[in-house]
């Protein structure tokens, strides 16, 4: 019998052992995909990317101001989109120009008069000849407005649909990680876990989208005093661990026991203690122990990263950090740049925005501040991270404040050439809590969102008119993705409360109204029954041919994707996407209740169907942007649904 168990346990972890190996191939070949990815992206030509207009027009009126006042200083260029439903963007640096004009004694390069509409008027004559701007107007005092011309639109949507959804990046590829996720071994997975998760996976989706290569990196608690208590309890409970793995079905009770040993047995204690001296030399033994309720703990996560379609999660946890931390300080302390505090060791940062970092405590042992400025110090140093993004709680932010101010003090970077950021998102301000006062596990917060989405499409009387298959793609579509759009939606710095009930209203700015919305337009495209495909057919015609002001309202937000893009690259708020798609789904509304795509029409012959061709073509480039901006929020798409 014995020997049956060892070849069981051999295979386990031979099966393990390729799994690891699998995960490892599979990131590489994803890398390598990326890799194909960003050299196609380089042989496209240049008018398959799309173009940010309020970028372009700001650098038209940089060049033009430039030229307008080149014997001003640093001339100010204001350029912001416009309020005014006739004007696309507005130009106020004239407003602003007058001033430095006046107090430096300044005269503009033709001898206008100093005033701010004389100032617009020499700017706009100094505008460079381009394609994009169709009328340009100086108005009251000194505003420039701009329209972007129609031709163009028109022309940037043909193409849109001959190359695909393109962004050219705005600026050189760089290598981010993002540190999201991150969960306790040993502890279940919460809320707040979820919202990293949703948080980190949609801003490594902006920036893969951008063409960077992203390391997406699962920083998970596997190491520290807390296991001491877990393997002294695990070795007397399962004393036969080493050949037989122990049957624990729920960590988090197991966890809880042993955690109840621990406070109220001083023996017990004890032990503990000396498990964590083994683990940290690593005895075979305890090392295998401590293996076995990791492996057990990434069981759970795993079913919870499948669900939300999480992929290229790579775990480094604190362990991985293991010898770095004993070499950092080690270095710390031969600097003599640890303070002492009653026996703990200190490092202060020079800035006084954060918190100071203990990395040794009064016991000798390390703390996550030691492995995190390990961690970071790692990040830069073997992984040549350019940009490094932390998603955790805004609680956190003190502490990674004074372990950025550490890391510049000691130079492992410097902050003008690599960029160390912490995304802090608001908490949820009612914990979700069992009757017994527990918090919720969050597969059975999962489950019960597949059994209320199914609940709604039923309602919707969707369960008659779908396949079962049909069915079950959308449940799981509408699930998963009213979760990840009601976390995405909402502006990440402030609280955040979980609701069912709004995840899933069919109106407003939710995954439920998106997802019928862009199911509406595949309906509406499906229906014309055009002959060929929408890429074949926009090759065969120079731009589309759009003049109804719905038209091109509609065709101007969807052009209006890379600044969307753009802007949450910089700033890392995914809710700018999520307005922006609402808003083009009611500004597509506006369009297509004026605007006929099919319409029956009496002829001599009797009555036929009419369709236009550039309007279903508006409707397809519509869907297109809606699908890849669902995509990159991490939710999936549906045809039917």
């Amino acid at each position: 019998m014995n020997s049956i168990i060892d070849r069981l346990t051999s295979v386990e972890k031979q099966s393990s052992q390729y799994e690891q190996r699998l995960q490892c191939l599979k990131n590489s070949l994803n890398a390598t995909d990326l890799g194909k990815q960003c050299k196609m992206a380089k042989t496209l030509p240049e008018e398959a990317y799309l173009v940010s207009l309020l970028q372009a027009t700001k650098e038209l009126f940089a060049a033009a101001i430039k030229s307008s006042c080149n014997n001003l200083s640093n001339p100010p260029i204001s350029v912001a989109q416009s309020t005014q439903k006739t004007v696309d963007y507005q130009c106020n640096s004239a407003m602003q120009i007058i001033k430095k004009v006046k107090d430096e004694g300044l005269t503009l390069v033709d001898g206008s008069k100093v005033k701010p509409h004389d100032i617009a008027v020499n700017i706009v004559r100094h505008i460079p000849e381009n394609d994009i701007f169709g009328t340009v107007a100086v108005a009251g005092p000194g505003f420039i407005n701009v329209n972007i011309d129609a031709n163009y639109i028109c022309r940037k949507v043909r193409d849109m649909l001959v190359y695909g959804v393109h962004v050219k990046p705005h600026e050189s590829r760089k290598r981010v990680i993002v540190d999201f996720s991150s969960p306790n071994i040993a502890k279940e997975m919460h809320v707040g876990h979820l919202r990293s998760t949703i948080i980190g996976d949609c801003i490594a989706r902006i920036f893969e989208y951008l063409g960077h290569e992203v390391l997406r990196i699962n920083h998970v608690g596997d190491w520290g005093t807390q296991f001491g208590m877990l393997l002294a309890h695990l070795a007397e409970k399962f004393p036969d661990f080493v050949t037989k793995p122990p049957p624990i079905s729920d960590l988090q009770a197991f966890y809880k026991e042993a955690k109840v040993r621990f406070d109220s047995d001083e023996d017990f204690k004890k032990r503990a203690y000396e498990c964590v001296v083994k683990l940290q030399a690593k005895e075979p033994e305890m090392f295998k122990a401590w293996q076995e309720i990791c492996d057990i703990s990434r069981k759970e996560f795993k079913k919870v990263y499948d669900i939300l379609g999480i992929e290229d999660l790579q775990e480094k946890g604190e362990s991985y950090y293991n010898e770095l931390m004993v070499e950092l300080v080690e270095d710390l302390t031969n600097k003599k740049l640890l303070c002492d505090d009653e026996g703990r060791k200190l490092l202060y940062p020079s800035e006084g925005r954060g918190n100071h970092l203990l990395i040794v405590k009064s016991d000798g042992g390390f703390t996550y501040d030691t492995s995190d400025l390990a961690c970071l110090k790692y990040r830069i140093e073997k992984e040549k991270a350019d940009k490094i993004i932390y998603v955790t709680d805004k609680g956190q932010a003190l502490h990674f404040y004074g372990l950025f101010d550490c890391a510049v003090d000691l130079k492992y970077y410097d902050p003008k050439s690599i960029d160390v950021v912490h995304v802090g998102f608001g908490v949820d301000k009612k914990k979700f809590k069992t009757r017994s006062g527990d918090t919720v596990r969050l597969l059975d917060l999962l489950d019960e969102g597949m059994q209320r989405s199914l609940k709604k499409l039923e309602e919707k009387g969707r369960d008659k008119v779908l396949t079962e298959d049909e069915l079950k793609a959308a449940q799981h579509a509408l699930a998963i993705g009213c979760i990840k759009y009601a976390d995405l939606s909402h502006d990440l710095t402030l609280d955040y409360q979980f609701s069912f009930d709004r995840m899933l209203d069919d109106r407003g700015n939710t995954a439920v109204y998106l997802l019928y919305s862009l199911t509406r337009i595949r309906s509406i495209i499906r229906n014309a029954n055009v002959s060929k495909p929408a890429e074949e057919l926009a090759k065969e015609i120079p731009a589309l041919k759009l003049q109804h002001p719905r038209e091109l309202r509609l065709a101007k937000y969807v052009l209006k994707f890379p600044e969307i893009i753009y802007q949450i690259a910089n700033d890392l708020r995914p809710h700018t996407l999520c307005s922006y798609l609402f808003d083009l789904s009611v500004v597509f509304s506006e369009f297509y209740e004026q605007c006929y795509c099919i319409e029956k029409v009496n002829t001599k012959e009797g009555e036929k169907t009419k369709v236009n061709i550039d309007r279903i073509l508006l409707c397809e480039a519509t869907a297109n942007v809606m699908t890849t901006a669902l995509n990159i929020l991490g939710i999936k798409t549906l045809s039917k649904m």
